[in-house]
């Protein structure tokens, strides 16, 4: 799918209607969640990248195992020249409409999940743990994401398309000269102070 899907957002000024903020919100999770759900409507993708008056609703899924997080980068044949060489510590993508009465953002989530990796084991925990918005250029502008820790029973995960992609399980430590800079680009520096909490 490219910029003619249609996509899930929320207008701009209803999602912050009690004013928008910076970065990782980590309070009142529940409650936004709902109110998040309460106002998607559906645009085209295409329209909704050039208009921040909407808000893409994204989920972001933190994988982990044990005291290791999976780290990935797009190299040079991903498609979206503006993530090259960017490192993305969620497994990511857009929401789509659905048909039934299902939760659109969980359907979303689970998909984008299983097209994006490869996991060979069980998800021993599931959990919203903050919403991060980043105003800083223009690619973040116009998406709000949905920030999950997925806590898996091994470390047996790889990406599936490793002609855009190549990733690995890394500690915090280990990824700290990677991404420890907030004055970097991307959301992973905006999360990178948060892991330990995680």
């Amino acid at each position: 799918m490219g910029l003619e899907e249609d996509i899930l957002v929320v207008k701009r000024d209803i999602l912050f209607k009690d004013g928008e903020w910076q970065g990782l919100k980590t309070d009142n999770l529940d409650n936004f969640y709902l109110h998040i759900q309460k106002n998607l409507e559906v645009i085209n993708r295409g329209k909704a990248e050039q208009d921040e008056r909407y808000k893409q609703i994204i989920p972001y899924i933190l994988f982990k195992h044990e005291n290791r997080f999976f780290l990935y980068e797009y190299i040079k044949g991903a498609t979206e020249v503006r993530l090259h060489h960017n490192y993305i510590l969620g497994i990511a993508g857009h929401l789509n409409p659905i048909a039934n009465g299902d939760d659109a953002i969980e359907v979303g989530m689970m998909r984008e999940w299983e097209e994006e990796v490869d996991f060979e084991g069980n998800i021993k925990n599931k959990k919203l743990v903050g919403i991060l918005n980043d105003n800083r250029r223009d690619v973040e502008r116009v998406h709000l994401g949905l920030i999950y820790v997925f806590e898996g029973d091994n470390s047996k995960i790889e990406i599936k398309e490793v002609e855009k992609m190549k990733g690995r399980m890394m500690t915090i430590e280990e990824m700290e000269p990677l991404i420890g800079d907030e004055e970097l680009l991307g959301w992973a520096p905006l999360l990178f102070p948060y892991l330990d909490r995680f």
